[in-house]
């Protein structure tokens, strides 16, 4: 794991620095505050320790920016200070630190409240990813999902440029469950969310909408190029068998197909995503739908 040590104090710097090493922890040093806010953003240290009184820029200025950042708020930040003053303890905390320590520290002591804000920071980490993951497939899930949309629906705002959204449902689902049971449909859902991911590009996020529905969000790609990234995926799970007593299931799905180029919103996104993928069931399933359009085996 990974510290930033943002203190002008040499003395200081190389006490902590040589003591958190001995853990085995990534220790980087920024001198002052605006280069401990540009090493927080370009490194994403998992602890921070701030050092209070700095010339320019004062540990708790540094401190307010960094919770004020979407992107470094949730970093722990452990105050140092040469000041026992509990008026600027309980400022520090109001900010969002988790600790203080006290200067000239002891290396053990340091050793220890680094240490437990480094248990926090990863019990919090496990939290997050598993609050974000689809338990079965293992996938982002639908909460993970709706956060991806919106963060790419910024993008192009922001920059231009579009991205798409597929929609994917196993077709008849509710058969395969009621004929071989909920194990082997479960099983099924896993082998979907391998081979969706399998076919994506690393910049896309294939996640479990719920049920037997699956999405896939293909940043910087048009119509065009994400209908053939769903053409991929129905091709590779109409190839793909499941064995379940000697006996092979079958599994195809349907797609559909829309880009943020046509939309205002992404509720709208979704919403022409889903008709697409209507389109695509109405006509007799297995086929991907975008724009009226169907590509079939």
């Amino acid at each position: 794991m990974k510290v930033l040590i943002i203190d002008d104090s040499p003395d200081a710097v190389a006490v902590a620095r040589v003591r958190l090493k001995k853990d085995g922890l990534d220790v980087c040093v920024a001198p002052d505050g605006q280069t401990g806010l540009d090493m927080a953003a370009s490194e994403k240290p998992d602890l921070i320790l701030l050092d209070i009184a700095m010339p320019g820029m004062s540990g708790f200025e540094v401190c307010h920016h960094l919770k004020a950042d979407p992107n470094l708020s949730m970093i722990p930040v452990i105050f140092l200070t040469a000041m026992d003053d509990t008026e600027q303890k309980v400022r520090g905390l109001e900010l969002g630190a988790v600790d203080y320590v006290t200067k000239p520290f002891d290396g053990f002591e340091l050793r220890a409240r680094v240490n437990a804000a480094l248990r926090t920071k990863r019990f919090a980490d496990m939290l997050i990813e598993h609050a974000n993951v689809d338990p079965l497939t293992e996938l982002p899930n639908r909460r993970a999902l709706t956060k991806q949309l919106e963060k790419e629906w910024a993008r192009v705002e922001r920059h231009g440029g579009s991205f798409s959204l597929i929609m994917v449902d196993v077709d008849h689902f509710k058969v395969v469950n009621d004929t071989y049971g909920h194990s082997v449909g479960d099983h099924i859902l896993r082998s979907v969310a391998q081979v969706l991911a399998g076919e994506c590009r690393e910049v896309d996020t294939p996640a479990r909408y719920g049920g037997e529905e699956f999405a896939i969000v293909a940043p910087n790609q048009s119509t065009d190029g994400a209908t053939t990234l769903a053409e991929r995926c129905r091709v590779s799970l109409e190839q793909m068998a499941v064995e379940h007593h000697q006996e092979q299931i079958q599994v195809t799905a349907s797609f559909g197909v829309a880009d943020s180029t046509n939309a205002d919103s992404v509720i709208e996104l979704v919403e022409q995503a889903d008709a697409c993928l209507y389109e695509a069931k109405a006509g007799g399933r297995n086929a991907v739908c975008c724009h009226s359009s169907a590509v079939r085996s």
